[in-house]
């Protein structure tokens, strides 16, 4: 993989309510990820997987810290420039597909297609994603794994450098789920785009190039795989 640095995260602080409420979420993270590098994020329930997610896409603002994807700080940034910012840089994949019912296949990516100025051409990325025979299908005529397919090609479209997954494969049987592993590490290795993969799946891990494991909100792990697995390898 390159050594540059592409997301950079320093002493980064979360926390929800106060008083006696207080719950301290994320607790001076500090870790880097290299451009093009796949990576899973790991950790139980309230670990602080999701909120790491949030944080480093722009949806909500650090107590403390800071994060810096590419030439982008974004601590202090105001509102304007973070929705510049996402619509710039990121592709988000959620574990529920979020598609809009009354667009096809096709409709459904071109509604991001329309944030970028690069976007990547249609007919090739619908091919790349197995869809472009059910470009002209609705969601609910579609399997969940290609609707998944289809939420990918959504935050893919834009030509993103940075792809946060949030449990892509939660809500997939164990076959389909192996299925979009195997599409993220060809996305990977076609596009280049840095890819976080948030995740419970311990095996997940072995595909990626680096390992950051959440616990109680600390960073317990932060590892380089030296032994990269093919996804279609992976078993759990």
């Amino acid at each position: 993989m390159e050594s540059e640095a592409f997301l950079q995260i320093a002493g980064l602080c979360k926390h929800y309510g106060e008083g006696d409420a207080r719950l301290d979420v994320l607790q001076g993270i500090t870790t880097s990820l290299a451009k093009g590098e796949i990576c899973t994020l790991l950790g139980p329930s309230g670990s602080g997987k999701s909120t790491f997610l949030n944080l480093v896409g722009g949806l909500e603002p650090a107590d403390a810290g800071s994060i810096r994807v590419g030439q982008t700080e974004l601590t202090g940034l105001a509102d304007r420039d973070l929705v510049e910012y996402r619509r710039r840089e990121l592709g988000f994949v959620f574990q529920f597909y979020n598609l809009v019912g009354d667009l096809t296949v096709q409709e459904n990516i071109e509604v991001c297609e329309y944030l970028s100025d690069n976007p990547l051409p249609m007919e090739p990325l619908l091919q790349s994603l197995g869809l472009y025979e059910h470009r002209k299908k609705f969601p609910h005529q579609i399997s969940g794994g290609q609707q998944q397919r289809c939420a990918i090609g959504r935050a893919l479209v834009k030509n993103p450098s940075l792809l946060l997954c949030d449990e892509p494969t939660g809500a997939l049987d164990y076959n389909t789920s192996k299925e979009i592993l195997a599409l993220m590490e060809q996305v990977n290795q076609e596009y280049g785009c840095t890819i976080v993969i948030v995740t419970h799946n311990d095996a997940i891990k072995h595909m990626a190039h680096r390992i950051l494991r959440l616990r109680d909100g600390r960073l317990v792990e932060d590892s380089v795989n030296a032994d990269v697995r093919p996804a279609a390898s992976l078993e759990w």
